[in-house]
């Protein structure tokens, strides 16, 4: 144990110089959410976003900055005008599809933007990074449920991108002191169950909000990508996780290095799989409505089947999800599509 005989969880912290956080993305779907969990637990937060992708509505309280991480000399002025101690960092482009036709785009942002947004902490004396991974780096997985040494084969630009991002911290470490953790998140789901944050992007590609916007008539069809998987009923199977369990997590994760816990990577997810059909009948059966559903040809790379081992999260860091079964992560969702039937412009 790094410094202590004690469970990390149990080494005082001092909280007066440990509390001032840097969000990146905190205006986007999972960092909005990472944002409320912090100032519920009374950190004082800073939201830096540049607002291509995320929405000003969605950040719920602290100091929002818009601006671009790749900006050396914007972060260095936050860092010491807010005296930051740590970041999450969140900012990212994570279309799958677009990646493999815009790489350009996707090393630009997210390894160039964050090489200059990793150095200007450094230089600035930030020493504890919370990194907004992916399951992408692992590619076709071999074995399910996926763990933590499952090899790392992406098989996108966008998962190539997050994967050497992750290298990248590993080496600055080594050089400069700066200690991490990577969050390999699976598929987020859900919204505040409050209502007041939830799920809106431009173009939606998620599976939930696109059969929630079916439901709402505001979609003609949803259409089921592939139906001859080896699965129980043809369709992907996925691991849903529920979008404020990832917020949580990235607390821990933060609170882990504020004790002093060396570096590490985590799986998060819900250690269960659900098929698209099963996804489609829970929307019908929460909501109450009934759409139209097509059958089209699968996507190019799409594995059968991805589910996540969280093992190790839940043994080190004591995680443990809130909103484990799917109908619930369904129902907050809907809660904030029927009252948000236009996003944030609602």
């Amino acid at each position: 144990m790094s410094g202590s005989s004690r469970p990390w969880n149990m080494v005082r912290i001092n909280q007066v110089d440990m509390k001032n956080i840097l969000v990146t993305g905190g205006a986007g779907y999972i960092g909005s959410h990472v944002v409320q969990e912090l100032l519920k637990r009374d950190y004082t937060v800073v939201t830096l976003d540049n607002l291509s992708k995320g929405h000003r509505g969605a950040v719920v309280g602290g100091v929002f900055v818009q601006g671009d991480c790749g900006n050396s000399m914007l972060v260095g002025e936050l860092v010491k005008q807010h005296q930051i101690n740590a970041v999450v960092h969140l900012a990212a482009d994570s279309l799958v599809g677009e990646s493999m036709t815009r790489p350009d785009k996707y090393c630009r942002n997210n390894l160039g933007n964050g090489i200059e947004f990793l150095t200007a902490l450094v230089d600035a004396g930030v020493r504890q990074f919370i990194l907004s991974s992916t399951a992408a780096v692992y590619g076709e997985p071999e074995y399910t449920p996926i763990d933590e040494a499952h090899p790392t084969r992406p098989v996108n630009v966008y998962g190539g991108t997050k994967l050497m991002l992750e290298q990248i911290l590993g080496w600055y470490e080594h050089a400069y002191g700066l200690r991490f953790v990577a969050l390999r998140y699976f598929n987020a789901a859900g919204a505040d169950p409050g209502g007041n944050i939830g799920e809106d992007h431009n173009p939606e590609t998620h599976l939930i909000p696109l059969v929630m916007q079916a439901a709402l008539g505001k979609r003609e069809k949803v259409t089921i990508l592939g139906t001859n998987y080896p699965t129980p009923d043809g369709t992907c199977l996925r691991d849903y996780i529920h979008v404020s369990d990832l917020a949580v997590a990235h607390v821990l994760a933060l609170e882990a290095l504020q004790a002093g816990e060396p570096s590490a990577v985590y799986n998060l997810g819900n250690e269960q799989g659900h098929s698209v059909r099963e996804v489609v009948d829970t929307v019908r059966r929460v909501t109450g409505r009934d759409f139209t559903v097509e059958e089209g040809p699968p996507r190019e790379g799409d594995p059968a089947v991805l589910v996540a081992s969280s093992r190790k999260i839940k043994d080190c860091l004591k995680w443990q999800p809130r909103y484990g079964e799917l109908e619930e992560i369904v129902r907050t969702a809907w809660a904030w599509h029927s009252n948000h039937p236009d996003g944030y412009q609602s």
